[in-house]
């Protein structure tokens, strides 16, 4: 009896994926490295960065007995002796294990000066051997007579907190659990995200000005020229991001060489500053990521026959009609890459900011690296690089709906 088609065509396709299989095994097998490495350096890090954005450990570990006791709290009064009894055996241990100081710098960023009254209060209940705590916490501070402490407290007793990328994004809960702008001098990282934007945007277009032109050159120009040209370019490549950056410390200072350059050819009769300002930060900035707008851009050019530009011509069109309607369109992929690759990369710079720039000119990166390394706020440094991370998410989906996939090329 002989098979139908369909079943000699599923024989076949079944025999065919049998046959593959040694060959994707080996691929999958070369290929797992590669997976490895970006899942420990890429995808783990990533995860750790947004868990740590909502992690809260510290309340429920150090205050386990007062969260219970406050479960039968009313919310809107001062809580009874219970709840203090509870707070004073906590801080007890909490004193014991060296633990108080944790758990108070953990509520100081909700309220102000909650840590020194935490550190005060485990301190003093450690000198006693019994009640009645009420009366001792009252009188020690009128904090601890607050019901918004109390909701503070009660709230932080959940393992994971929203707290940290509210605050990111200058946002808070209130007292009854809905959100509230902070008060306008506290409200400063949607301004510092604003200005990211900003000298990212200034950047990516200051490259594209610059770059378009020299990627154009560097495809016409002799061999010979051509070379030299793209050493230029690469050459930055092969130096330290904070020597490039450092040499424009140099340039920009007061007495630097571009002032020298200024003042001896009489442009200017004064010393113009330069450095520690937004013009000094962009400019070193666009230097620094010029390479990464003309590469894309020139790869995309080199692909482009130099003749359909000589036969538009031969039609009738003008140099510059010729160039802008035959030409640029077709540059449009390496454009587009170059400029998505500038923008990415200066969303996260931190060295030139820091060297170049002056106080108004620091980027997310900058207060990141302060939460971390200064203030020792984690949380608020993973909710800064989540909010940045989702900004960079969202940029890039923008980019890809507007232009669509296949007309970004690196190369």
């Amino acid at each position: 009896m002989t098979a139908s088609p369909d079943i000699e065509r599923i024989r076949t396709f079944v025999a065919v994926r049998r046959a593959a299989r040694p060959a994707r095994r080996a691929a999958f097998s070369l290929a797992l490295p590669l997976v490895a490495f970006l899942l420990i350096a890429f995808v783990a890090p990533i995860l750790y960065l947004l868990v740590t954005a909502v992690d809260n450990p510290e309340t429920k570990t150090v205050l386990p007995q007062t969260l219970t006791a406050l479960e039968s709290w009313d919310g809107a009064s001062t809580p009874e002796e219970a709840v203090f009894a509870a707070l004073a055996a906590d801080l007890k241990i909490a004193q014991e294990n060296s633990t108080a100081a944790l758990v108070g710098k953990r509520l100081n960023y909700e309220i102000s000066g909650m840590r020194s009254k935490v550190l005060a209060a485990s301190r003093m209940v450690a000198g006693m051997d019994a009640g009645p705590y009420r009366e001792a916490f009252l009188d020690q501070s009128d904090l601890w007579a607050a019901p918004e402490t109390w909701a503070v407290i009660q709230r932080n007793g959940a393992s994971l907190t929203p707290y940290y990328l509210l605050t990111a994004v200058d946002l808070k809960q209130s007292p009854t659990g809905g959100l509230e702008r902070v008060q306008p001098d506290q409200a400063i990282f949607l301004t510092i995200l604003g200005r990211t934007l900003l000298v990212a945007g200034m950047v990516t277009a200051f490259t594209l000005i610059l770059g378009y032109p020299v990627a154009y050159v560097l495809t016409i120009a002799p061999k010979t020229i051509a070379a030299v040209m793209m050493l230029m370019v690469l050459l930055p490549l092969w130096t330290s991001l904070l020597v490039r950056t450092t040499a424009w410390v140099v340039l920009l200072q007061s007495d630097g060489v571009i002032n020298s350059i200024l003042m001896t050819l009489h442009l200017t009769a004064e010393k113009v500053q330069l450095i520690f300002t937004r013009v000094g930060t962009v400019t070193a900035m666009t230097h620094i990521q010029l390479p990464f707008t003309i590469l894309p851009i020139y790869s995309v050019m080199r692909s482009i026959q130099p003749t359909q530009l000589r036969a538009a011509r031969s039609l009738g069109a003008g140099p510059t009609s010729a160039f802008w309607r035959i030409y640029a369109p077709q540059t449009l992929p390496g454009v587009v890459a170059g400029c998505l690759m500038t923008f990415i990369l200066s969303l996260g710079y931190y060295i030139t900011p820091a060297l170049v720039g002056g106080p108004q000119d620091q980027m997310v990166s900058n207060f990141i690296s302060t939460y971390i390394n200064r203030d020792l706020n984690w949380g608020l440094a993973a909710a800064l690089g989540v909010v940045l991370l989702i900004v960079t998410l969202a940029i890039y989906g923008l980019f890809l709906r507007l232009v669509g996939a296949d007309k970004i090329k690196l190369g």
